[in-house]
């Protein structure tokens, strides 16, 4: 909710829609539920439960404690991702208390990946465009 909210306040023009299905062709089965997908107002509309990637500026996600986190959050979610075309990929790591955004998607990878702890003032990268205080992500890792 937070997200969203940072979202809203600085591009209107975009929403974050929370647990979102996405077809990515190299993703377990061509299926990846996202915690939060990023559109353009109305990006979504008449999609059925699985959305075409093509629309999506941004893929989120928030780890859990699951045995497997390391395997789907960190190597295969973001390879899955940057196939879609996806330009941007949030992962909100609560075990290692970072954010790590991942851009420049291209032959099935992104090109560019940046770490930063929770505090640290985050600039999500074009199109997404929104500086980020992850300072108060701090209270939901623990």
């Amino acid at each position: 909710m937070a997200l969203q909210r940072v979202c809203m306040q600085h591009r209107p023009d975009l929403w974050l829609h929370a647990e979102s299905g996405l077809k990515t062709e190299s993703y377990r089965k061509g299926r990846a539920r996202a915690d939060g997908v990023l559109v353009s107002v109305g990006g979504l509309k008449g999609d059925s439960e699985w959305s075409e990637a093509n629309s999506t500026l941004m893929a989120v996600e928030i780890n859990s404690y699951d045995s497997d986190i390391t395997r789907r959050d960190r190597v295969e979610k973001p390879d899955g991702y940057a196939a879609a075309g996806i330009p941007v990929y949030l992962l909100i790591d609560r075990d290692e208390r970072a954010v790590v955004v991942f851009n420049q998607p291209e032959d099935g990878w992104y090109r560019h990946e940046e770490k930063l702890p929770f505090g640290a003032t985050v600039g999500l990268p074009e199109p997404v465009s929104i500086t980020l205080d992850t300072g108060p992500l701090k209270e939901f890792a623990d």
